[in-house]
């Protein structure tokens, strides 16, 4: 999928084309390099610098995530959501309440997650008597969401 570009936004286009398909491919710190030298680029547009900044953030979050940093992933993704907000006019082409709807299960597992680390261990070798001794939820115990894609509007 890529988006049709505008004349006077051909290269912001083509990056943030780049962007989604390093982000859908799961190279989320590429994705975030390219979302950034955008977020770069734009200094005087506050709303979309805004909005890139929460792109980029989505990127970070599950580049600290596919690292194994949990906490640096939710608290990222938290900022990510919120920069996010009223992104519509920013991304018109992007499907932000499929994103948002897609980071939902997300934020529930890396909420989660600390109670995790405490039961690596065991929940590595499959140890589910030992997770639920810790109070790890059961959804939280299986693997995580499917990552999530930006996709456009059709």
């Amino acid at each position: 999928m890529t988006v049709k570009p505008k004349p006077e936004e051909l290269n912001k286009t083509e990056e943030i084309n780049r962007a989604i398909d390093l982000f859908n491919r799961a190279h989320f710190f590429d994705a975030h390099e390219v979302l950034e030298d955008l977020w770069r680029s734009v200094a005087q547009d506050r709303p979309l610098r805004r909005h890139l900044q929460g792109m980029v953030q989505v990127a970070v979050a599950f580049h600290h995530q596919s690292t194994g940093n949990h906490v640096g992933a939710r608290s990222v993704l938290e900022r990510a959501i919120h920069n996010l907000n009223g992104a519509d006019n920013s991304f018109p082409e992007i499907d932000l309440d499929q994103l948002h709807a897609d980071l939902a299960p997300w934020r529930h597992y890396l909420d989660h997650c600390g109670s995790m680390l405490d039961v690596r261990d065991g929940l590595q070798n499959n140890d589910v008597k030992r997770a639920k001794r810790k109070g790890v939820p059961d959804d939280i115990r299986d693997d995580a969401p499917p990552l999530p894609k930006i996709i456009l509007r059709q």
